[in-house]
């Protein structure tokens, strides 16, 4: 099958003076180069395409692709992960991983968790700020977690996000505002064990390939799994697969809030117990991290047993049988 493949290369973006943090979504040449290798072993040939721009470039040229292996980011706008599946629905042509709409829509924290909650599914209350004066709105029970609303990575997420009292919630809720310039999603804190949940398929076909609970050791910043305890993981993070009860209840969580969300072929979703010990959604990634080594998701693969081209050709499998039950 002639596979087209769309992603952001992270040097393309600091080579144009992108900072580290602005960057932090894109994708490594190890994530690109054990990609490609691993759809070429299931039998695939894989034309590289790159990021949205180079992608309309071919399509106007007249290029055409069986599927398109999807795993751009994109720059700019709240929709940003939605242009390059958007741009393929227009020409017709399928694609790996979840539509416009669904990315759109998971990209903004506030508006998926109304969902996850709607549908029932546990996840702590919350608040969106929208801007300084939307701080005097929050009637939350402290302590409460504050990150960037349409943030991937754990940018914007620390130490600091853990606030106390609502002359903290003011001033860190105003920095992420000014930094970031979106709004923040504010919620109350949930104390308990942190665990990020596997999953490939679509819809009833959807399955957890695995749950990694998250340990925060000595040296890393607490109570959240931000962009410094995920870069430098090796040092500071410890992954271990749960105990039967809490993998089930993980895994039961975050099946319910892929499904009601209408997700598709692969990506992770994490949950964090409260108080009583019951799991509640926290985000899902729809376009989770795939480089072999240091993404999360392949990372909980290989502690459940599977490996970096079986997880690969799951998630192939499902786009597949996708397009053929229906091909539009």
């Amino acid at each position: 099958m002639r596979i087209g493949f769309t992603y952001d290369l992270k040097d393309d973006y600091l080579n144009a003076g992108f900072s580290e943090e602005e960057a932090a979504e894109f994708d490594a040449v190890e994530t690109i180069e054990g990609i490609e290798m691993a759809l070429v072993s299931l039998g695939h040939t894989v034309e590289r395409i790159g990021n949205v721009l180079r992608l309309a470039e071919r399509l106007v040229a007249g290029d055409r692709w069986d599927i398109v292996f999807n795993i751009a980011e994109g720059v700019r706008g709240i929709g940003r992960e939605a242009q390059v599946p958007a741009l393929l629905d227009a020409y017709g042509i399928p694609y790996v991983f979840s539509d416009p709409m669904v990315l759109a829509l998971c990209l903004h924290k506030g508006l998926t968790k109304r969902v996850v909650r709607d549908a029932g599914i546990p996840t702590a209350p919350f608040h969106i700020v929208t801007d300084e004066a939307d701080i005097a709105s929050v009637r939350l029970t402290y302590p409460l977690f504050i990150k960037p609303i349409a943030e991937g990575t754990g940018k914007g997420i620390g130490a600091f996000s853990k606030i106390s009292e609502e002359t903290e919630l003011r001033e860190r809720c105003g920095d992420l505002l000014a930094r970031f310039r979106q709004p923040v999603l504010v919620e109350e804190f949930l104390p308990g064990r942190e665990c990020t949940v596997g999953i490939v398929g679509t819809g009833r076909a959807a399955r957890v390939v695995g749950v990694m609970e998250v340990h925060f050791k000595p040296s890393a910043e607490k109570n959240a799994y931000g962009l410094h305890n995920k870069k430098h993981y090796q040092e500071i993070i410890e992954y271990t697969v749960p105990e039967k009860s809490l993998f089930d209840a993980c895994g039961t969580v975050a099946l319910a809030a892929w499904r009601a969300l209408g997700c598709r072929d692969g990506g992770r979703v994490d949950v964090r117990c409260d108080a009583r010990g019951v799991p509640n959604f926290i985000e899902v990634n729809p376009l989770a991290g795939l480089h072999p080594i240091d993404s999360d998701l392949p990372i909980l693969a290989r502690l459940n047993g599977t490996d970096y081209r079986t997880l690969i050709a799951a998630i192939m499998d499902s786009a597949l049988s996708r397009v053929e039950s229906d091909p539009r």
